[in-house]
């Protein structure tokens, strides 16, 4: 069989034109494929130097607040504006990718360049809002507690008063307490707090309860119920204790001079509860402020007040329910805030003369 020359170059020419576009086509497959590769690689290191802080030196915080219902696209124009992220639109995929964006929560945040988006992440849904602290002394009132607050900016003054005397509070210390305006005196604890800015008049008053709830355990329960006590009656003393002496070593003793008189059926006769009912300091009271006509009154009154005078703080309430085994019915303030103590009157006169002069 012969072959024609001419066919068979004919037919390899036709063979190679069609294998030069597979070739061309492998190539730029391959071509594509390094490509997307190329441009993933950039992509994907690009997000991720996107997630570093702005500034990789240490950078002070500043506050940055998040509206309540603010979406996470919100957020991150909010973050932008103060220069906390690199690239909204990456802030936005990695919480996308992380499952984080409707964890957002609203707040005050400290917040710094030195914070990588993780991290300001990591703070925003966790709710690490900024704080700001308040103290309330030992021996404040419940009024005093509310200017306090006022003056500081928290609170709207009378209607921190309106909450305390009207709002539910369920606490079991607070079972059987009257209702009224002096409803929680005593029992918004004495301490140092720190709460997040919009803290509410309610529940700030809840933090303090909490506190009271942490600070009379079930120990000072039990204790009270073994001296035939409420826990109206045990922070009512404390409240007179803690206005009547500053220095805790005399807390104990002041506690037994009261717990004397009450176990005598006596008159409590304390200064302290005559200064409430005046609401104004007096540095001497007159007869005709001890003759007031008020159930507050322990100089015309036998026991307890209706209940407690101010906040005692924890030296006070162990006091109270410790009271020192003395035989002291009387006691006066010396010049220097300490006191004097007797057991008769014929003493307590004396002491009155030695160190009041009079």
């Amino acid at each position: 069989m012969k072959i024609n020359p001419i066919a068979f170059k004919e037919d390899a020419a036709s063979q190679a034109k069609q294998e030069i576009p597979r070739a061309n086509g492998r190539a730029l497959a391959v071509l594509g494929v390094l490509i997307v590769l190329l441009f993933s690689l950039v992509s994907r290191n690009f997000y991720i130097e996107m997630l570093k802080p702005v500034n990789m030196s240490p950078v002070p915080a500043i506050t940055v607040s998040i509206p309540a219902s603010a979406s996470a696209n919100k957020i991150a124009s909010i973050l932008e504006q103060h220069d906390l992220i690199r690239n909204k639109a990456v802030f936005l995929l990695y919480l996308r990718f992380s499952g984080q964006d409707t964890q957002l929560k609203a707040g005050e945040y400290a917040l710094s360049q030195s914070d990588s988006v993780q991290r300001i992440v990591e703070i925003i849904v966790s709710g690490q809002v900024v704080t700001y602290p308040f103290t309330i002394p030992e021996g404040f009132t419940l009024k005093q507690i509310a200017a306090t607050l006022a003056e500081k900016g928290f609170i709207d003054q009378e209607k921190f008063l309106a909450v305390a005397a009207n709002a539910s509070f369920d606490y079991w210390f607070l079972e059987g307490v009257p209702k009224g305006s002096a409803r929680l005196e005593g029992f918004l604890f004495p301490d140092t707090y720190r709460i997040p800015r919009g803290f509410t008049e309610k529940q700030i008053i809840d933090l303090m309860l909490k506190r009271f709830e942490q600070v009379f355990s079930e120990e000072y329960r039990h204790i009270a119920e073994g001296a035939g006590m409420t826990v109206l009656e045990v922070v009512t003393l404390a409240s007179i204790i803690e206005k009547e002496t500053k220095l805790d070593e005399e807390r104990p003793v002041v506690s037994g001079v009261f717990h004397n008189r009450l176990a005598e059926n006596w008159r409590l006769e304390s200064c302290a509860t005559i200064q409430y009912l005046l609401g104004e300091p007096k540095e001497r009271l007159t007869l005709k402020d001890l003759a007031i006509d008020s159930k507050y009154n322990t100089y015309k009154n036998l026991g307890l007040p209706p209940g407690p005078i101010a906040s005692p703080g924890k030296a006070s309430i162990v006091a109270a329910l410790n009271p020192a085994d003395v035989d002291y019915m009387f006691f006066l303030v010396k010049q220097d805030g300490t006191h004097a103590f007797a057991q008769t009157l014929a003493e307590h006169n004396r002491n009155k003369k030695k160190y009041l002069g009079r």
